[in-house]
């Protein structure tokens, strides 16, 4: 199974959206997404490239999993 890599903040924003998250704001350089099944907000850096670690958290907190990752990633 291939590893997750880092990816550029737009890349992984575009997968917050197909996830069904929605911007609500920016304060710095830091983008804030919510989804209705979430009870605390996703906080994603501009950071480019964006670190792994990052990703990985947000993507537990919206109950993705490694596979599920690579097939959206695959998508975009």
């Amino acid at each position: 199974m291939p590893r997750i890599t880092p990816i550029h903040w737009r890349r992984f924003e575009k997968i917050l959206l197909l996830l069904g998250c929605h911007f609500i704001r920016e304060e710095g350089d830091h983008r804030v997404y919510a989804r209705d099944s979430l009870s605390s907000p996703l906080i994603v850096p501009r950071y480019n490239p964006l670190p792994v670690f990052i990703m990985r958290n947000n993507l537990r907190v919206l109950g993705v999993s490694h596979e599920e990752y690579l097939k959206l990633l695959a998508r975009i």
